[in-house]
């Protein structure tokens, strides 16, 4: 399948992702959604398993019918069954009238279950009769009723190993494992985490009406690192709680050190927006204005310690950046004219051509770090607040760097 096609059906299924792992789901629900073929969605909690729900209900036949969700961890065992099929009057104490269960609300649509390897087995013999023969029996009842009904079913159990252990059937995971779509952990594709972080993070500003600045792309390589152990769930409610505690700042790599590296965070959230309203493309397009924005925001914070503090830089390293407008440009005395080799002075700006293309931004840092640290006798403190950054930081661009080995 081309890739124009896949962005397309992502967009209708409301996706986010460019991994391997994301576009064979998307081929996967458009493969099955116009069939009444069951379905079995199989992951980790928080990988988004009721989301593909969503996407085969909206793109099948039955689209038009009811689509009932039921979550069979939340109800208890005693009153799933009489949940699931209804009940007779009189057949229990409270049964005072009868009532009708999920499955024949959703006749003629679909039901999604949810968590169905916490159904007990006693529940399981009825739900495989459905399966096979579409009838069932109310609690209490003797009549038989018949509905024609689509099921989709989710677990983040392994149901195999479930089987070995007697608590659940093997006749019925047949049954309802006739195709299997398998959501793999966020840790297996973290090339994803850069799409959901600019898109929970847009949608939570825009909602709050907060002015958000974005992550560095030094936080984003912390984020894609981290093995996000509550999936796609615990990712949207760190960018938010992050948002919220930064004030909307740009947030940094040690912000996300502080707020995240060795904290359990397990907040339960009932939505995973990997719903999308633009293309993929556009949602890419918004994710690099969106970076371009922060690192110029980081040339910014760097010129502007390179114009408070009175450390000598290289000239070239100094010549490779193109100044803002908004930022005061540096004087040269003219006693300084005669040390720049092969430098010209325009209007006080330091002119190198010949150095364009030849020096990068780390380059410059490494300098930076490296003589403020020489000024201050590498008092690692005073060094880190001359840079405004924190300790923690200024220890990681040191190895990083390797500058304790140079001095």
């Amino acid at each position: 399948m081309d890739n124009e096609r896949i962005n397309k059906l992502q967009q209708s299924f409301g996706i986010l992702g460019e991994s391997d792992y994301i576009k064979e789901i998307v081929e996967t629900i458009d493969q099955v959604a116009r069939t009444d073929i069951t379905v079995l969605i199989c992951g980790e909690s928080g990988t988004g398993k009721e989301v593909v729900a969503n996407a085969i209900y909206r793109h099948s036949l039955r689209k038009h019918q009811p689509f009932v969700k039921v979550n069979c961890g939340a109800i208890p065992a005693g009153i799933l069954e009489s949940e699931l099929f209804g009940h007779v009057k009189g057949s229990f104490t409270g049964a005072i009238e009868d009532r009708k269960g999920y499955f024949e609300t959703a006749n003629h649509g679909t039901i999604f279950l949810d968590e169905i390897g916490e159904m007990p087995p006693e529940t399981q013999v009825k739900l495989l009769r459905v399966l096979e023969l579409g009838e069932f029996l109310p609690v209490g009842g003797s009549e038989v009723r018949r509905v024609d009904i689509r099921v989709i079913a989710a677990t983040n159990k392994e149901l195999a190993a479930e089987i070995e252990r007697g608590n659940f059937r093997k006749d019925l995971y047949y049954r309802i494992k006739t195709i299997t779509i398998y959501m793999p952990p966020l840790r297996k594709h973290p090339e994803d985490i850069p799409l959901l972080v600019e898109k929970f993070a847009l949608d939570f500003a825009n909602r709050n009406s907060i002015a958000f600045k974005g992550f560095s792309p030094t936080a984003l390589n912390l984020l894609r690192e981290y093995s996000w152990p509550g999936n796609i769930r615990e990712l949207k409610n760190f960018v938010e709680s992050m948002i919220v505690l930064e004030k909307g700042e740009v947030i940094t790599s040690s912000m996300v050190e502080k707020h995240l590296l060795g904290e359990p965070r397990h907040i339960p959230s009932p939505h995973l927006p990997m719903k999308i309203s633009k293309s993929v493309d556009q949602a890419e397009r918004e994710l690099i204005l969106q970076q371009i924005m922060v690192l110029r925001q980081e040339l910014h914070e760097i010129y502007e310690a390179v114009i408070t503090n009175p450390l000598p830089l290289k000239y070239e390293a100094l010549r490779e950046l193109e100044i803002p407008p908004s930022l005061p440009r540096p004087k040269v005395e003219e006693k300084e004219i005669g040390k720049l080799d092969n430098a010209e002075i325009i209007n006080d700006e330091i002119i190198n051509p010949e150095m364009v293309g030849k020096v990068t931004l780390a380059e410059v840092e490494k300098e930076l770090i490296q003589r403020t640290l020489k000024k201050f006798n590498y008092r690692k403190r005073q060094a880190a607040n001359a840079l405004q950054i924190s300790e923690r930081t200024l220890y990681r661009k040191i190895n990083e760097y390797g500058l304790e080995e140079s001095r």
